[in-house]
């Protein structure tokens, strides 16, 4: 064995899907024309599955404000918060940001991924545990990999199995985080959050969310879950990205904890990552104060959703558990089949994501569709009409 032998197995797994046709993992965007339609391979298609909730990646109040960033204070900062990267840009997004949750206080973070291990990795520690919901993130698994805090993971959203594990804890429930997320990217399902919210408070633990999907999409303001559920109070950290909703790149945690500004001096991931771009933050800013005013696009949103749902529905497709942005379409277990089908979609005008184990919940594949506030009513039924022409064509396959 070599120190490069261990990449051959999936070396030749990549190469056997590529071998099918088109490869679905890096899709290239040649040319992108709005926030629901780019070129790929020469064609024009709409896009189903890029996370783009609410639509802003071309809002011009959101392009002009980043021009005007990179006209007045370059490109990049060339190093990190800590050092020469902390402008004053970044400072006044944690003020709104934190304003924005009604929290004291707010740390940003170059990447929504930086966030969950800077958050991780410094929170929890040796003699502290994790909880977390089976179904998290891999930013947050890698988190809780640094942490060398005891992980411990609970059935996905099994309130009873979470509260047999806090209960196993006994007085370690004190030193222990809970974490879940809002929206849960791969089905598209929520965490029942009134009710682990309530489990923290009898046993004494913290919690931490995840809103990266669910910013934007979920509440009156777009707070997410914790606004849905009522219980921003409970949760004692929030964590979410600037990529999907907000459609830029970045993430934060804001909190009513005084720790979290104390964390800035000990979390790696802040520590020694250079800061983001001044264009990055700058539309960001906009992006924040549209996604608070953004009750129409919300409403947009979740009618389009339904719209698609309902329509999938009634082709006889299995979809995940809920009504939700994210629409999973669940296959079989055959890779093959299931690239196939992807193939056919793309080949026909539409793109989604297609998903393989381990990445998925179970052993199956999926279609991960995301719905965004800037498609047309047209759209949607022009991906529905491509998914009848696949799937009555190749389903069964």
């Amino acid at each position: 064995m070599t120190l490069l032998d261990k990449f051959k197995p999936l070396e030749e797994a990549r190469d056997k899907l590529r071998a099918l046709g088109t490869y679905p993992f890096g899709v290239t965007i040649e040319k992108i024309l709005s926030p629901t339609e780019a070129v790929i391979h020469g064609r024009k298609v709409i896009l189903a599955g890029t996370n783009n909730y609410l639509g802003l990646t071309f809002h011009p109040e959101c392009i002009a404000a980043a021009i005007q960033a990179l006209k007045e204070q370059g490109c990049g900062t060339t190093g990190s918060r800590m050092a020469n990267g902390n402008y004053a840009d970044h400072l006044a997004l944690e003020r709104e940001f934190a304003e924005f949750y009604r929290k004291p206080f707010c740390v940003v973070f170059s990447t929504g991924y930086q966030a969950n291990l800077a958050l991780l990795s410094t929170l929890a520690g040796a003699g502290d545990v994790i909880l977390l919901d089976a179904d998290c993130h891999a930013s947050i698994y890698d988190g809780c990999r640094l942490s060398q805090a005891e992980v411990i993971r609970f059935r996905h959203n099994d309130v009873e199995d979470l509260k047999k594990r806090l209960r196993r804890l006994g007085e370690r429930a004190a030193r222990t985080l809970i974490v879940v997320e809002g929206i849960y990217s791969m089905l598209g399902d929520m965490a029942p959050l009134k009710e682990i919210a309530a489990l923290k408070q009898e046993y004494g633990a913290y919690l931490m969310v995840d809103e990266a999907h669910s910013l934007g999409v979920l509440g009156e303001y777009g707070r997410g879950l914790v606004e849905a559920t009522g219980v921003e109070d409970q949760a004692d950290f929030i964590v979410g990205t600037f990529s999907k909703s907000l459609g830029g790149i970045g993430g934060f945690c804001v909190s009513a904890h005084r720790e979290l500004d104390v964390l800035r001096y000990a979390a790696r991931p802040y520590i020694f990552t250079a800061s983001s771009s001044p264009a990055a933050i700058a539309a960001t800013r906009v992006a924040l104060r549209l996604l608070r005013d953004g009750t129409e696009l919300r409403a947009r949103l979740w009618q389009h959703a339904r719209r698609f749902r309902q329509g999938l529905e009634n082709l006889g497709l299995k979809l995940g558990p809920i009504l939700s942005p994210v629409v999973a379409i669940l296959l079989g277990e055959s890779r093959e089949q299931a690239l196939f089908i992807w193939h056919q979609l793309l080949s026909r005008g539409v793109y989604v994501n297609l998903v393989m184990p381990p990445a998925t919940p179970d052993a199956r594949c999926l279609l991960r569709c995301s719905l965004s506030a800037a498609h047309s009513d047209q759209q949607i039924d022009r991906c529905l009409e491509v998914f009848a022409e696949v799937f009555s064509a190749y389903g069964s396959a």
